[in-house]
This record gives structure tokens, C-alpha cells and sequence, in this order.
């Protein structure tokens, strides 16, 4: 029985994806790096495409010929390879998670940093699941109840991250001032619980939360919201947009503009100890 086709994951699309670049750094050809592994120039092309497999030791050989002597280098790399065939527990929603959505969730799991730029919604990684609900009810409109209720449990899940032993996701949460004031007619209290939710996470060592208040000055967040992901060295950033018709993606030296724009939108937003004490007095005032 032939061997089954190699499915090309996210972790191993990016783990090819920066073979490939470093190899460009080391100016080697395919022909050059296949012979520095004993291989020939189609095994090489095939890692690089991400339609084979490359064992964790052999990205250990690879790197060396390719100069690497970073030893973040390879343990970031060597941990992608070893992940590389995992399944993540999201695949268990095969279902109603879409293939883009799956990838997505991927990514955050092997994040390091992630800086969410949110002007509408409070981040998914934020979310109590009444919101979510409520929220993912509103947006998705063809959902059953049954969709539903498992993205909510999907959205819940993905909050592991900001608390694992040892390497928890770092959270760089702003927040827009107008999502903050959203009711829910049928059940105001969601809103509060959800305000209080902000409050708890901020006290987590991995997450800290800004608000752009409604008067604030001119900034390039007004263009719209985005996500900027960071990952342990080599692997290239990326920036996430989300809109009706599924995610866009921008990778690599493209994510520097969005880097830049972070550090202005942080700069426009309220300080970390304003931001906690005006959602701390909208909680108050949801009470009433």
C-alpha cells in the first residue's frame, strides 16, 4: 500500500517557509543544502513546500550547514518540527471550525506575543462565553444552535493559552472605549460579567489591557482592527484581519508597518492603571 500523502499543516507550512528563508540568507541553492543532507534536490524542495516531513534532528544538521549557530534558533525550530504532525485539540470541531479558523488557532498556540488591536469587540482571548454567544450568535446568522454552542466552547478552549505552565501566550489587549458600552437588551447583565471578566484577566501576569478612550486623538488603529502575532525566533510574525468573508493574513518584513502602528495606538490609548479604572467604573455603573 502506497504511504499516505504528507497533509501540509499551518506549523509545517511555516516551518518550510523558514528553512527556505534561511537558506536564501546562507546563499545555498536546493541542489547545495539536498547535498549538504546527503539528499537529493526534491526532498528539499518538497520540506520547503511543506509536503514532506524533516525530523527534528535533521533541522538540527540542516541549520549548521546553513551557519546557524543561534541556539534559539534551533530549539524554536526543532520544537516546530516535533509538532509539526500534531493534531490540536480544535480538530475535534472539525464540523464548524474552518480550515482558516483551525490555522489560526494553531498559530495562537505557538505565539509568544500577541497584540490585539480591537476597536468593535472585546478580544476572543478575553471573552466570557454569555458574550461570546451572544456576539458569535449575531455575526453568524446561518449558525444552528448546536454551531453555535461549539464555538463558544472553541473560544473558551483557545483561553488556555494566556495561563500554561511555562509558556503561556503573552496578551497586549486595546480596547476600544465604544466596546465597552455594548448592552445586550434580553440580558444586561452580560456585559458587566464580561467587564469584570477584563478586570480578572489583568491581573494574570501574561495580560495587560489598554482602552482607547472615545477622545482620544487621530492614530492608525482608526483604519481598523488587527492582530499582530510574534513567535520565538526565527519564525516570521504575522498580522490577522478578520472580516465577514473569513481572515486575511500579512507575513514577515510586511508585518513591520503594523509593529510601528502598535507602538502609537498603545501611546493613544489611556495608561494600563486608567484603562483598569474606567472599566472598573463602567462595571460599577452597570450595577444600577
Amino acid at each position: 500500500m502506497p504511504n499516505a500523502p504528507v497533509v501540509p499543516t499551518v506549523r509545517r507550512r511555516r516551518l518550510g517557509s523558514t528553512l527556505k528563508h534561511l537558506r536564501n540568507q546562507a546563499a545555498l541553492t536546493l541542489d547545495e543544502a539536498a547535498a549538504a543532507m546527503g539528499w537529493k534536490a526534491p526532498k528539499m524542495s518538497k520540506i520547503e513546500n511543506a509536503s514532506a516531513t524533516i525530523r527534528p534532528a535533521e533541522v538540527a544538521t540542516l541549520l549548521k550547514a546553513y551557519g546557524v549557530t543561534d541556539p534559539e534558533v534551533f530549539a524554536a525550530l526543532e520544537s516546530l518540527a516535533r509538532d509539526a504532525g500534531k493534531k490540536g485539540w480544535w480538530q475535534t470541531y472539525t464540523g464548524v471550525v474552518s480550515s482558516a479558523y483551525a490555522d489560526y488557532i494553531a498559530l495562537e498556540s505557538d505565539a509568544e506575543r500577541i497584540c490585539e488591536w480591537s476597536p468593535l469587540l472585546i478580544p476572543g482571548l478575553l471573552q466570557t462565553a454569555a458574550y461570546a454567544r451572544e456576539n458569535i450568535a449575531g455575526i453568524t446568522h446561518f449558525r444552528t444552535p448546536d454551531e453555535i454552542a461549539a464555538l463558544v466552547e472553541v473560544r473558551q478552549a483557545r483561553q488556555s493559552v494566556l495561563s500554561r505552565p511555562g509558556n503561556a501566550v503573552e496578551l497586549w489587549a486595546i480596547i476600544h472605549e465604544a466596546a465597552l458600552y455594548q448592552r445586550f437588551a434580553v440580558r444586561p447583565a452580560i456585559m458587566r460579567e464580561q467587564l469584570r471578566r477584563l478586570l480578572d484577566a489583568a491581573e494574570l501576569p501574561t495580560v495587560t489591557v489598554q482602552v482607547m478612550p472615545l477622545d482620544s486623538t487621530a492614530h492608525p488603529g482608526i483604519l481598523g482592527g488587527f492582530s499582530l502575532v510574534t513567535f520565538p525566533r526565527p519564525i516570521p510574525n504575522l498580522v490577522l484581519f478578520e472580516n465577514l468573508s473569513g481572515a486575511t493574513y500579512v507575513e514577515g518584513d510586511d508585518t513591520t508597518p503594523f509593529a510601528k502602528a502598535v507602538e502609537r495606538i498603545r501611546a493613544s490609548a489611556l495608561s494600563v492603571e486608567d484603562s483598569l479604572a474606567r472599566i472598573a467604573k463602567l462595571e460599577e455603573g452597570s450595577k444600577r
